[in-house]
């Protein structure tokens, strides 16, 4: 089946629906703008059994089926979250709050589980239960996670679970998944490094932090050089480097660096982390300078589960041709790995066609992608669980 006409007739409407929630973009777990909208359009729809405050400001909606003899229930999932970036595209519907933007398109996935969640209402064509999940604070708060451990799959008997992202580059409307690892394990590490401040003019006379921090940003690098199997994949990234002294001749006491670390397979994770901690903590001692390392593990590797995936992908060449079912792994991080950690299920990518990357101020979301995300929702519902009568 093709993208379902219902979503070319109500298209106009989602794509304001999207437009409006670009104008309120909110962060993490602070969305009463965003998920007051939310709620008032599925009670719009007629869905009754709807409830708020899971993770803060999350939702959990359920509408029921014309039937359910199989007992089963499928779990849908869009995020709420904007950044805290100043946007830049000059729309007419730009966010209106300042430093804040749906730089990552968040306001499209929401949309487009509204459009699915309004024909699911209307039609009910399928036995069983979809429970639609608005989650909040996918932009590092780990919302998913605060919904799982709030027992979102058990409270509402969730058998599997799918979301979708946008996918800038990618042609619009057209999909694109693969079986296991999609996205990365996303880790964060603080380093700060001490030795002994003094002039620049009399380094002897000093611990120069600044030599050992500069040592240990090319000494990270022989972990994906050095130590991981060239065939996996690993990516140390150190993002800021700052200093106590921002003088022409002072030598610091201190130097502080931050970043992250990505990985798609627990092993490497593991070795990572333990390889980081020894180049750091040795790098430093041979500039005789101490450091102190702060490694959090954050979201961990998103893994569509094989069945799950093979269904999800062709569902998506019902509703588009030219379904890509290999797409290369994706080193950005997604918080909806705790639910698939709970529960089988996949996530997919949908085209959002050519412009800005996703986290850039002058990133928007293509509402030429509405009705096959839409659709997409729509039949993994109704192809999952096929209508008894």
């Amino acid at each position: 089946m093709p993208i379902k006409n219902r979503f070319a007739e109500t298209h106009a409407d989602i794509t304001a629906w999207r437009r409006h929630l670009h104008t309120i973009p909110e962060l993490q777990f602070d969305l009463p703008k965003t998920a007051a909208f939310v709620a008032e359009k599925l009670r719009s729809f007629g869905i009754t059994d709807i409830t708020t405050g899971i993770a803060e400001t999350g939702i959990v909606a359920v509408i029921e089926g014309k039937t359910n003899n199989s007992g089963r229930t499928i779990g849908l999932r869009a995020d709420m979250d904007a950044l805290p970036i100043t946007e830049a595209t000059g729309l007419d519907y730009a966010s209106t709050h300042p430093g804040k933007m749906h730089a990552c398109g968040h306001d499209g996935h929401t949309a487009i589980l509204l459009g699915a969640a309004q024909y699911l209402a209307e039609t009910r064509n399928f036995d069983g239960r979809a429970v639609l999940i608005f989650q909040p604070a996918e932009e590092g708060g780990g919302g998913g996670n605060v919904m799982v451990e709030e027992g979102l799959m058990e409270r509402w008997s969730i058998d599997e679970v799918y979301g979708l992202h946008n996918m800038p580059g990618h042609p619009v409307g057209e999909f694109a998944i693969r079986a296991g690892a999609l996205l990365a394990a996303a880790d964060e590490f603080d380093i700060t490094i001490t030795g002994q401040g003094g002039h620049a003019a009399a380094p002897h006379e000093a611990i120069d932090t600044n030599l050992a921090a500069a040592h240990v940003v090319i000494a990270l690098q022989s972990i994906a050089s050095r130590n991981v199997d060239p065939i996996k994949q690993v990516v140390v990234s150190v993002c800021t480097l700052r200093s106590d002294t921002d003088s022409h001749n002072v030598l610091p006491q201190t130097v502080r660096l931050r970043g992250t670390v990505r990985t798609l397979d627990a092993g490497i994770r593991d070795l990572a982390q333990e390889r980081l901690e020894a180049i750091v903590t040795h790098t430093c001692a041979a500039y005789q300078c101490s450091a102190d390392i702060t490694y959090d593990r954050g979201y961990p590797v998103t893994i569509n589960a094989e069945d799950n995936t093979h269904f999800a992908a062709q569902v998506a060449e019902n509703v588009t041709p030219g379904v890509d079912r290999d797409t290369p792994p994706i080193m950005a991080g997604e918080d909806f790995s705790y639910m698939l950690n709970k529960r089988p299920g996949a996530y997919i990518m949908l085209g959002n066609g050519d412009g800005a990357t996703v986290h850039h101020p002058m990133y928007n979301f293509n509402d030429d992608a509405i009705p096959a995300g839409c659709s997409w929702f729509a039949e993994m519902v109704e192809t999952r669980l096929p209508s008894a009568g």
